[in-house]
């Protein structure tokens, strides 16, 4: 147990970088390891070595998790063991010397009855009465054992056990379960295989070839904020309408996730982490063919959903054509410029630059699609000699110089962001906390107390009564057990010694 203690302490102090510094596998903001990088540029690369971006998944975290999990095994299951040997186990013998014990009453009476009604001797009476209050009783010659509050012996085992069934259900998590992101824009379809996800974080034994096959698309996302008062611009709703087809049902079927009301298909769960807005643009070439049309995703900067993005079209002749720019959903102008007075797409505009040249997208190299490559790229100029920008409407279209190409704003479409998680030991960890919940209550709350009646023979029809008892928890003995057997064996008030009383007991 001494050993369990300390390396849980270790693992909560190894846990301590996790919550400290951003981590690469958190869905609610990917972007904030590469801030950190760019923020602490000498600091990052020797943290990066210790794996303090990726502490859950590293080996000196998992070194730690692996040997609690031996330690408590060790632990837990001969604890268990001797736990079970005692919940089973006769009540014990009483001690020599009854007088030491709480609640002691000690008189002289007549053989049989002890002062009773009936023609049972004081051992009988004591049974019978001690069996109704629900104590385990046994007899063994002149002395009544009794016990009472076994459950809470059993309450410790659960919770002991409930203790190895949860890192057992956290280690199936971490070796077959997977986290991914991704972002759909309205109209937009996801299929479940890896190469589709904007990131993805696999466990150990992840079967990344044979995930559950299902494929999903936003229809619709609707987002509401308040409009007025002190809490102006504040989220009140998000809603993503969905259709999906699974692989033993290849018909669509809708359903609408919201935050913590995920979409679930046989336990792959789409939790819903965020979203933003994918303005619709088409893209036309200098011969004036389409290069690119449809939704563009821009990821938001503040609260107020002012948004950054680039938009690609690596198909327009003779060069290749890139923008980039920001996006408004309430236009205004401040002293410092354009901004958005306002989260909801009451005055959406998009304001551009412009590039022609080589997007670099042939190279064979990875390539984010929120950032433009600009070594092979020349920005737009205008006859004055200024760089080439524009803020458009929804239905404007602004012309490059030259006759380079053009790009028209068609409409204002959302994104949605979606966390995609498989988790298989989630049940058994939500097992596990009801036994621990479970077991905690009843070992706390549950009294085991013992109760032991002799009855020793004088000379002639003379007997000598004993009643004591004894708490195995903190708490004093409970009177009224050892009152009740004396009140059937001796009517009136027991003859208990001043410091035996409950009173003397608790000083």
């Amino acid at each position: 147990m001494r050993t369990a203690v300390i390396l849980l302490t270790f693992l909560a102090v190894a846990a301590i970088p996790g919550s400290l510094l951003p981590q690469r596998n958190v869905a609610s903001d990917p972007a904030a390891v590469t801030q950190f990088a760019r923020d602490n540029p000498d600091l990052y690369p020797w943290l990066d070595r210790l794996g303090m971006f990726e502490v859950y998944a590293s080996p000196w975290f998992a070194a730690i998790y692996l040997l609690l999990l031996v330690s408590m095994t060790g632990c837990v299951l001969p604890r268990c063991a001797r736990l079970w040997r005692s919940v089973r186990s006769a009540p014990v013998a009483a001690p020599t010397n009854l007088a030491r014990m709480e609640c002691h009453s000690r008189w002289s009476d007549t053989v049989p009855g002890g002062g009773s009604s009936t023609e049972e001797s004081p051992l009988d009476v004591a049974q019978r009465v001690l069996r109704r209050r629900g104590f385990r009783v046994e007899a063994r010659g002149n002395e009544v054992r009794a016990e009472k509050g076994y459950v809470r012996e059993l309450g410790n085992l659960v919770f002991h056990l409930s203790l190895l069934v949860l890192l057992v259900g956290v280690a199936a998590g971490r070796l077959f379960g997977f986290e991914g992101r991704i972002a759909l824009a309205e109209g937009s379809t996801f299929t479940n295989v890896r190469s589709e996800y904007d990131a993805f974080t696999p466990s150990v034994w992840t079967d990344t070839e044979n995930l559950e096959p299902f494929s999903i698309t936003l229809e619709d996302f609707e987002a509401k904020f308040e409009t007025s008062g002190a809490k102006i611009g504040e989220p009140r709703y998000f809603n993503a309408a969905l259709s999906y087809r699974t692989g033993t049902n290849p018909e669509a079927r809708r359903q609408e996730v919201r935050p913590n009301h995920p979409l679930d298909i046989n336990e792959t769960k789409a939790f819903l982490t965020g979203h933003g807005y994918a303005p619709v643009v088409t893209v036309r070439d200098a011969r004036g063919d389409v290069a690119f049309s449809g939704p563009v995703i821009f990821l938001p900067n503040d609260s107020s959903y002012a948004s950054d993005g680039v938009i690609k079209a690596p198909d327009a002749v003779p060069q290749q054509l890139g923008f980039e720019g920001f996006f408004l959903p309430t236009a205004d102008i401040g002293e410092q410029g354009p901004y958005s007075a306002f989260p909801d797409a009451f005055n959406p505009q998009l304001f551009l630059t412009a590039f022609t040249g080589d997007l670099g997208m042939d190279a064979g190299s990875p390539q984010s699609v929120f950032t433009l490559d600009k070594s092979g790229m020349e920005q737009a100029m205008q006859r004055d000699g200024q760089p080439f920008s524009r803020a458009l409407r929804v239905g404007e279209t602004m012309s490059l110089p030259g006759g380079a190409g053009s790009l028209t704003f068609d409409e204002v479409a959302r994104f949605a962001n979606f966390q995609i998680a498989y988790d298989p030991g989630k049940e058994i960890s939500l097992a596990a906390g009801l036994m621990l919940l479970v077991g905690l209550t009843t070992s706390l709350a549950i009294r085991r107390r013992r109760v032991w009646v002799r009855v020793t023979q004088d000379s002639g029809s003379r007997c000598t009564v004993e009643v004591a008892g004894q708490s195995l928890t903190r708490w004093p003995l409970d009177a009224r057990d050892t009152d009740a057997v004396g009140a059937a064996l001796r009517p009136g008030p027991l003859p208990r010694p001043a410091d035996s009383t409950d009173e003397g007991h608790r000083r």
